[in-house]
């Protein structure tokens, strides 16, 4: 199957009301449609390990961080749920991964998942904000090849 027209649907999220709002888009958009199978997808972006004094310390943070995202991405596969996505076409990956981008990060889980969308919230950065640090979402719509990207303001 060409990977552009596969339904597989990667939603990127973090706890944010913008991700809230590209799930939601989803959900209205593909709520009650057979076919399609939708992955929440969050990556854990720790630090380098120097930032922690201990492996210790780096694995609590970890632990930390997986309780947090594990409470608002269960309530964003609920809002999918309640829109009509089948609940067994749902699914949640939280993974941790190291490296210098996120938008990398993200489009490494792309290719690992073979999806042929990804769907992600704008940021919201302001102008200085995205000079200085970048926008993930303009990275993704950048560096992704072979699938579909929707930016959801």
């Amino acid at each position: 199957m060409n990977p552009i027209r596969n339904n597989h649907v990667v939603i990127a999220v973090d706890g944010s009301e913008n991700s809230r709002r590209a799930v939601a888009y989803v959900g209205g958009l593909i709520g009650g449609l057979t076919g399609f199978t939708v992955t929440l997808l969050h990556v854990i972006h720790a630090p380098e390990e120097d930032f922690f004094s201990s492996p210790q310390e780096r694995e609590r943070w970890v632990k930390s961080g997986r309780k947090k995202v594990e409470a608002w991405i269960t309530d964003y596969r609920d809002l999918l749920v309640a829109d009509g996505v089948d609940a067994g076409d749902v699914s949640i990956r939280a993974v941790e991964r190291d490296g210098p981008s996120l938008a990398r990060l993200i489009l490494a889980e792309m290719t690992v998942l073979k999806a042929g969308t990804i769907v992600l919230g704008r940021q919201g950065l302001s102008r200085k904000e995205e000079f200085l640090f970048g926008s993930v979402s303009k990275q993704i719509v950048s560096h992704a090849r072979n699938c579909t990207v929707w930016v959801v303001q």
